[in-house]
């Protein structure tokens, strides 16, 4: 007690005892008050401590043991669980482990219907010491279904991590937005995706879908960077195959309608799919590894051993000699990046561009390469959109794109045109011309047409463009180029062979400067190694706007 209470405690005591006739010391009446107090204190705190407890275990317990069980026969980890195998070990940090939901409705108010947590688990920790936010929606409580509690835990550490520059991991498992409460649940939403936008460009946003996730809960994942799926147990879908069936008299499953494998390779929603929980939560560990932590922050460095001048002499050879005939470009990138390391994105979508994340001399880089093997190469409206977006990010977080170019233009065709191969490859160009990242491209064999000046070329403010002897640039191959030109105008097959020698190789392009320079391609990674240490405090910026108008 302060000493003014104390005094003001004895005035009252000799004031009671004086009028009772019995006097009593005052030093001893403050001492007993004290005394009681200390004990009132004791027991109430060990009230406290027993509830504090009491509700600690219950929350680690999510929705109660059988339900956790029921979890675990699917083949699926619990919320928690997770969280601790993607973190490093006694790193994460829990938030709000006692809120619970606010919903009285429909028998919502009672003692049973209520979880310290709610459906979900948040907070932070670290993956290599690195901090990032987590959240982690648990299925054992009610589905892990969306209430006005559990969005309100989702933006707490949303904001924060907004704040302290961090990015966010959302682990997605969840029925959708919980019905009992109504608009409250479906304001939740809308509250996350303001956030999701707000973070967009400045921390890296990253989302696993380990369960279900449908209705609005969708649109979440879909605004975040990165979205990766696991195979057999996650779904994405805007409705269900009941309300599908009802709409549209479709009979179509789960696992055909938003699986892993729909989203893979056919919608492009979903970045990469892995075989189970524990696969996916340690491949995003060493994704994670590639990325910074926010638009201010440089790539992750990491000590490399694989010399920064290594000569690849396999490259000497790996294109072929016959202009029609297909390589894998995996192949070239693959050889050049450290260690033969390549974290390969959507390898089953748009297989004719490849885009992923290397290291080259320990730094992080992005890769966007033509693939000869799937339709010759050719940009297509969805190679168009995966290679743009790809650009985006790793000019929003200052990630270095090397791109490896063998086109032989835009894929013709009445589906193309009538698709918008216009407007989406436009995208492509757009991102390309807007990134202020160092560019390093290579062109290996064909760069014909417009698709040449679209994949980061000299005019999109490449830095440092190269040339293979075997690269071919020009407007169309020899033959097109020649059935129009010399058509009846004598012997084609001496035409085709001066169109080559004029037009298809790298000269013409270098002797305008538009190639920097013509390298034998086994110093291939030496060149670039060199090229990203000079260009590491490269300082470029785009006129002042309010934001471009991207054509989408």
């Amino acid at each position: 007690m302060a000493p003014v209470q104390v005094m003001l405690c004895c005035s009252r005591l000799l004031t009671g005892s004086l009028r009772t006739g019995r006097y009593v010391s005052p030093a001893l009446g403050a001492i007993r008050i004290i005394e009681q107090r200390k004990q009132w204190y004791s027991v109430s705190s060990l009230t406290v401590q027993e509830r504090i407890k009491e509700r600690s275990q219950r929350a680690m317990l999510g929705g109660g043991q059988h339900r956790i069980d029921a979890q675990h026969k699917r083949g699926k980890l619990t919320a928690r669980e997770r969280v601790q195998l993607l973190l490093d070990p006694e790193s994460f940090i829990e938030y709000d482990k006692f809120v619970e939901h606010r919903c009285s409705d429909f028998g919502m108010g009672t003692k049973d219907d209520k979880f310290p947590g709610d459906s979900v688990v948040t907070g932070q920790g670290r993956i290599n010491g690195r901090l990032v936010y987590v959240f982690s929606q648990d299925f054992t409580v009610f589905g892990g279904s969306l209430s006005g509690a559990h969005a309100q835990k989702i933006c707490k550490i949303m904001d924060q991590a907004l704040l302290v520059g961090a990015p966010v991991i959302g682990l997605n498992d969840s029925g959708g937005a919980r019905i009992q409460e109504g608009v409250e649940s479906l304001a939740g939403y809308a509250d996350i995706f303001l956030r999701n936008v707000l973070s967009s460009g400045v921390v890296p946003q990253i989302s696993l879908i380990m369960g279900p996730c449908a209705g609005g809960a969708v649109y979440s994942p879909a605004l975040t960077d990165f979205t990766f799926m696991v195979k057999d147990t996650s779904y994405l879908f805007i409705t269900g195959p009941d309300v599908v069936k009802s709409v549209t008299n479709e009979d179509v499953t789960q696992e055909d309608l938003g699986g892993a494998k729909t989203h893979t390779a056919i919608s492009g929603v979903a970045h990469k799919a892995f075989e189970n929980d524990i696969d996916a939560l340690l491949n995003l560990r060493e994704f994670f590894n590639f990325i910074p932590l926010n638009n201010r922050d440089p790539a992750p460095i990491r000590e490399c051993q694989d010399p920064c001048d290594r000569l690849v002499p396999s490259l000497d050879t790996v294109v072929p000699m016959e202009s029609t005939k297909a390589y894998d470009m995996l192949e070239i990138v693959s050889a050049i990046a450290d260690e033969r390391e390549f974290f390969e994105l959507m390898p089953n979508y748009a297989k004719n561009i490849i885009i992923g994340f290397a290291r080259m001399n320990g730094r992080t880089v992005g890769i966007v390469g033509n693939q000869p093997k799937v339709a010759s190469g050719c940009l297509d409206i969805n190679a168009s959109v995966k290679g743009a977006r790809f650009v985006r990010f790793c000019d929003a977080f200052n990630i270095p794109i090397i791109t490896f170019v063998d086109v032989p233009g835009f894929l013709p065709g009445t589906s193309q045109e009538y698709g918008g191969i216009i407007r989406h490859g436009a995208k492509l160009l757009y991102a390309f011309a807007e990134a202020t990242v160092p560019k390093i491209t290579v062109i290996t064999r064909k760069a014909y047409g417009g698709a040449y000046d679209v994949m980061s070329s000299k005019h999109l403010r490449g830095d440092l463009n190269y040339a293979w002897p075997t690269a071919e640039v020009a407007v169309m191959g020899a033959k097109g180029a020649v059935q129009i030109i010399f058509k009846g105008k004598g012997n084609e097959v001496e035409a085709e062979a001066e169109y080559v020698e004029t037009f298809a190789n790298p000269f013409p392009a270098a002797v305008r400067g538009f190639v920097d320079d013509i390298i034998e391609p086994a110093t291939t990674r030496l060149r670039i190694c060199r090229d990203l240490e000079m260009l590491a405090n490269k300082k470029q910026t785009n006129p002042w706007k309010k934001h471009g108008n991207i054509p989408l």
